[in-house]
């Protein structure tokens, strides 16, 4: 699928959203992925500049055909972060009807958080797909940093959100945070993922914007520990 596969990573406030205060500081990677022969598109947590996005779509003969949301977090999907307004899903449907689609455990989490009401949304549970032009999306249900975080795998690339940084994971100390289920998901759902896929995670939080899985495993700390016990002693806070 190498030949149709339109993939790009975003950096909000620089990319996109460039004059965008709150943008510059959270530095929240917008995922693209779509089907060059079909023109269709995925937006991966589009948040703070959506006619931006859109335009970038529309420079490169796409058209956005539904977003993959990995969690309710407002700098990921839109709503008011401690105060700020942010740009998201719901000025997005003004624009497109398009799915949105969210872990079903999310759901209620993100319709209080971007206000949108819940047939806006289309729920699913761990290992379902979604398609996008000929290209498959497998959804993979993360929780831990939310109750329905997931991450996303297609074409060798694994979508981590706030899940797994390339150092760090996301935190547990937020509403509907778990530090055992993040352990669970970080050393059991993420096991089967491939050394040689390509770690894309939510934050540039790293010098680096990806690194294989292998190398994410060896180098980063919340892999350390050989036990929930000990996890939890230093991550579950």
């Amino acid at each position: 699928m190498d030949d149709r596969l339109y993939f790009r990573q975003l950096l909000a406030g620089r990319d996109f959203a460039q004059d965008d205060q709150v943008a510059r500081q959270m530095v929240n990677f917008v995922y693209v992925v779509g089907d060059r022969r079909t023109g269709e598109a995925l937006l991966v947590d589009p948040a703070y500049a959506v006619a931006e996005l859109l335009d970038l779509l529309a420079a490169e003969d796409l058209r956005c055909a539904g977003v993959l949301a990995t969690h309710y977090h407002a700098d990921h999907v839109g709503g008011d972060l401690m105060g700020w307004p942010i740009q998201g899903v719901a000025a997005l449907l003004e624009r497109v009807a398009v799915p949105v689609h969210v872990q079903r455990d999310e759901l209620p989490w993100v319709t209080r958080s971007t206000g949108i009401s819940a047939d806006h949304f289309v729920a699913h549970g761990g290992g379902d797909t979604v398609e996008v032009g000929d290209l498959t999306v497998t959804l993979v249900h993360t929780p831990g940093h939310t109750p329905g975080s997931q991450c996303f795998l297609v074409d060798g690339m694994l979508l981590s959100g706030d899940t797994l940084f390339l150092q760090g994971c996301g935190r547990t100390d937020l509403p509907g945070g778990d530090p055992a289920a993040m352990y669970e998901s970080l050393t059991t759902r993420l096991a089967r993922v491939p050394d040689d896929t390509l770690v894309y995670p939510g934050h540039l939080y790293s010098a680096d914007p990806s690194a294989p899985m292998g190398e994410t495993r060896r180098s980063n700390m919340v892999f350390r520990p050989h036990t929930a016990d000990e996890w939890l002693a230093i991550f579950g806070r």
